[in-house]
């Protein structure tokens, strides 16, 4: 059954066990962040707020919304039931239904008459942000963040490119918001485009939507792609959407929370800093970047906003953005005509990590005889695509490993790898600034060193491999067999 608004999600997520109500008083300063934060690294549950010590009522907050599960065999849960796959769907699979969506044709979004969001609305001074419940997340925040998993729609002066997003924002004041707009993602090329002709960008915040909707957010798509198309492909139906108010966009009509107005490239607050997915917040001051003014709120009744605390991993920024991100890599490589069994960003290395695995007749499909060559073309797909500005490190493996699996990932990478031979470096590549280890010139230059790890055999061996020595590798098929049906026989439980 499709699961076309928020509220139809967190109905789900209780059916399985992934949802805790919280109807004690809970302070928006730092108590809800540090609440979550818990919630996070203990695979708990997705807390739903719905009172506040120090708010007035009539707004929930629903956190971790896409985190990770402690349920065995269900890590990815809420990421699975979010794409309507099964819930004991596991990365990889997620993964390889996000890239074979990517194959098929678009499916245009269609727009509705009316939305459940237009219960409520304020227009010019009637706007108030000081009504929603904007936690203040982290102790050391430069500010109260409103949106952190909310669909951030924008589309170019001549409309023939529609862009959905997800990027940090801020709350100013009663009618201002800032965030980082940088210049090489997609929504600061659309804003561009507009402060070009002299305008500021109308853009729309639609937050609490239908659980797919971040997820192609997040994906990095190439320039000129609309997300909504993909994201309908993906979900084999067209999403709803809706007609503004006050600007001439429509935005997902599933949103509980829907803010709209024009962002101003030439109007500079300060913002931030804010802890951030690499898991630290920065030791910089705030910076200054450009303001979104407010023209219109609209909300359901006792909406619901939703919160992600972003930092160490697992949270939101790891599945929502590197499992998309995984997907969007995978297809890359499979175009460019790499024989790739998986392409994987291990969700706890803060996608500072790509895992891409080779067949062990990788020469005979690539038509490429030399390990470190490979690695050189596999870097080039990687570091050369939207894609990949993020990844600084990429492992390259035989697929007898597992990606998903940390314990064989370590294992192969600290016995496979040598120190000094076969690897692929370089230098200078463009960069996502927010990297957690960059030197204060790399930020600016938004370009740094990268590389590619070369775990496969040596060149001498051919298609030679060890055998591993392990339950499952190291014994043949019917001695394995034989043991896992006589388990409880020898007395194990």
């Amino acid at each position: 059954m499709p699961l076309t608004d928020l509220r139809q999600y967190i109905d789900a997520l209780r059916e399985l066990g992934e949802l805790q109500d919280i109807e004690v008083p809970v302070a928006l300063d730092l108590e809800l962040g540090a609440i979550t934060r818990r919630c996070y690294e203990e695979g708990a549950p997705a807390p739903l707020f719905s009172a506040f010590a120090d708010h007035p009522p009539g707004f929930r907050v629903l956190a971790a919304p896409a985190g990770t599960s402690a349920q065995p065999g269900r890590e990815l849960v809420r990421v699975a039931t979010s794409l309507e796959l099964p819930p004991e769907t596991n990365g990889l699979g997620i993964a390889e239904a996000i890239a074979a969506s990517l194959a098929l044709p678009a499916v245009d979004p269609v727009i509705v008459d009316d939305a459940p969001c237009f219960e409520n609305v304020a227009i010019g001074d009637a706007v108030d942000l000081n009504r929603l419940p904007v936690p203040l997340l982290h102790h050391g925040d430069g500010g109260r963040y409103l949106n952190t998993w909310g669909c951030i729609v924008a589309r170019t002066p001549d409309g023939a490119w529609t862009n959905w997003s997800i990027a940090r924002m801020m709350r100013v004041d009663e009618r201002r918001m800032t965030g980082i707009v940088a210049p090489e993602q997609h929504v600061g090329m659309v804003a561009k485009a507009w402060a070009d002709i002299g305008k500021p960008m109308p853009f729309a915040l639609a937050l609490g939507v239908e659980p797919s909707i971040p997820f192609i957010c997040g994906m990095p798509l190439p320039a000129h792609v609309d997300e909504a198309g993909r994201l309908g492909a993906l979900m084999r139906r067209p999403i709803r959407t809706v007609r503004c108010r006050t600007v001439d966009l429509e935005a997902p009509a599933s949103a509980e929370i829907l803010i709209e107005g024009h962002l101003h490239l030439d109007e500079l607050v300060s913002e931030g800093p804010m802890g951030e997915f690499a898991g630290y917040i920065p030791v910089e001051p705030s910076m200054r970047r450009p303001v979104y003014r407010v023209s219109a709120m609209s909300h359901r009744h006792d909406a619901i906003l939703p919160a992600v605390v972003a930092g160490e991993p697992v949270e939101e920024n790891h599945t929502a953005w590197g499992i998309p991100c995984s997907a969007q890599l995978l297809h890359e490589l499979r175009s460019a005509g790499l024989p790739v069994t998986a392409a994987w960003i291990p969700l706890r290395a803060a996608l500072h990590w790509l895992v891409v695995t080779v067949p062990r007749d990788w020469r005979r499909r690539s038509g490429v005889d030399a390990s470190q060559a490979l690695c050189e073309r596999i870097g080039r797909v990687v570091f050369g695509c939207k894609a990949g500005a993020v990844i600084p490190k990429v492992i390259v493996l035989n697929d007898d490993v597992d990606p998903t699996n940390l314990e064989e990932l370590v294992w192969a990478f600290a016995t496979r790898c040598h120190p000094f031979l076969g690897h692929a470096v370089f230098d200078p590549v463009a960069t996502a600034p927010l990297l957690a280890y960059l030197r204060h010139g790399e930020k600016v230059a938004a370009t740094t060193g990268k590389v590619v790890y070369n775990g496969l055999p040596p060149d001498e061996w051919g298609e030679a491999m060890p055998v591993r020595a392990s339950f499952r590798h190291g014994y043949p098929p019917e001695i394995v067999d034989r043991v896992k049906r006589r388990w409880a026989e020898y007395g194990f439980r």
